[in-house]
């Protein structure tokens, strides 16, 4: 088997909820507790810090990996989705899974689901190979982001040194459910006993919900925002805090995280330089897609935010921007509710709808048409570096382009 085909069986032959949704989402955690059992518990075998929440995860999980990489230790960073190559969503230190090591484990799946007839997803599948590879690697740490939810995702067979809430907000609701209370109780259910919790961003619905949750657990549970970060975050400089509109916020979700983490293991400095760590963050664990600029004169952006909340704080930063005219590539999914995402865009733009090239991409005609009901105008295109094409064709110097809706939009133009 070559490494290419390797990647065709995962893609093909197992259940994937980017590619197809609702029907690849496993309501239990049976079939991640046979593999880790059948590859002898590697999640027993390294530290870990275990991440949920709505927005956030993404960018707060490597920020924890700089700081923790900074001071040498050897790192496992397991996320998803991937946006170029699927081996983004298995890291040590920056580095990517081997291809060797991807392809000889999905041989030795195959064997055992002819043999055992484990019947996994790809999610569970790619959790499992995250588990194995940092327990043969021997990283120090390894640092877990949730797939969905929290109580019946497959990560959630971890116990960490510490958990980590980002936020909570709407999105996956025909899942999670349809209030910001429900939502946040399947993303609680990473609370383990007697292991701290770290909330990001919380409010009336939800704050009684991780409260009652850590308190039946005896887990120590600590909110961000009650805590007083002026002096570190006045002393920081980077770029990303006066650009980026979500960075704040995520960075300070880390640095607590830190702060309490180094409480926990006493060979971590609790002093470290964040400002020196964060001008190479990115380079250092190989962090993509979020709030990135990929061209000047026009300036182009692109972001994942692809939920009411995520959408509201990114066009929030645009709309306090300089620029001519607004273009705006965007694309979503057809399995997602749409209406208070168009509510959010902003009229003022020309718009230059596209499907994300993933089964559960959204046609860009039907974009179009439903669009229309909110004023919103501009033009389908048949992919989307189509549309960004002839976004750059038509845009002047001072214009912006903005590309958003959707990871898998982003991901075909980064």
């Amino acid at each position: 088997m070559k490494y290419t085909e390797a990647i065709t069986y995962l893609y093909t032959q197992l259940p994937m909820f980017q590619r197809q949704g609702k029907v690849a989402f496993k309501k239990d955690l049976k079939n991640i507790k046979l593999l880790c059992a059948h590859l002898e518990h590697p999640e027993r075998k390294w530290k870990s810090i275990h991440l949920a929440g709505t927005n956030g995860k993404g960018t707060t999980a490597h920020l924890l990996a700089a700081f923790l990489q900074a001071q040498g230790y050897k790192v496992g960073l397991y996320t998803s989705p991937h946006y170029k190559d699927f081996r983004e969503r298995i890291k040590i230190n920056g580095a990517l899974v081997s291809k060797k090591y991807v392809k000889n484990f999905v041989i030795d799946f195959q064997k055992l689901k002819q043999d055992e007839k484990i019947d996994a997803s790809f999610f569970e599948l790619t959790v499992a190979m995250a588990f194995d590879y940092f327990a043969k690697e021997e990283v120090d740490y390894a640092i877990i982001e949730t797939g969905l939810g929290g109580r019946l995702d497959s990560t959630n067979v971890i116990l960490p040194l510490l958990s980590i809430i980002t936020n909570i907000s709407y999105d996956h609701t025909e899942m999670l459910g349809n209030t910001l209370s429900k939502i946040a109780k399947e993303k609680a259910g990473i609370i383990k006993l007697r292991t701290p919790v770290i909330i990001g961003e919380t409010h009336k619905e939800t704050r009684p919900v991780f409260m009652a949750k850590a308190i039946a657990k005896k887990a120590l549970i600590r909110f961000v925002s009650e805590v007083d970060l002026d002096d570190i975050m006045n002393a920081i400089d980077h770029k990303e805090l006066e650009t980026n509109p979500f960075f704040s916020k995520n960075l300070r979700t880390a640095i607590v995280s830190y702060q309490h983490l180094a409480k926990i293991e006493s060979t971590l400095n609790q002093n470290i330089n964040f400002t020196k760590i964060l001008q190479t963050y990115k380079e250092k664990t190989h962090f993509i897609g979020r709030w990135q600029q990929l061209g000047s004169n026009p300036t182009i952006i692109a972001d994942s935010a692809h939920n009411e909340q995520g959408l509201k704080i990114a066009l929030a930063r645009i709309s306090e921007m300089k620029y001519q005219k607004l273009w705006i590539v965007f694309g979503t999914v057809n399995d997602k509710q749409l209406d208070k995402v168009y509510s959010l865009l902003p009229k003022n733009a020309m718009y230059h709808f596209a499907k994300a090239n993933i089964p559960r991409g959204k046609a860009a005609g039907l974009i179009l048409e439903e669009t229309r009901r909110y004023n919103l105008y501009g033009k389908a295109y048949t992919s989307v570096p189509r549309a960004l094409a002839a976004a750059r064709r038509k845009a002047a110097k001072k214009d912006l382009i903005l590309i958003i809706g959707s990871i898998f939009v982003v991901a075909e133009v980064i």
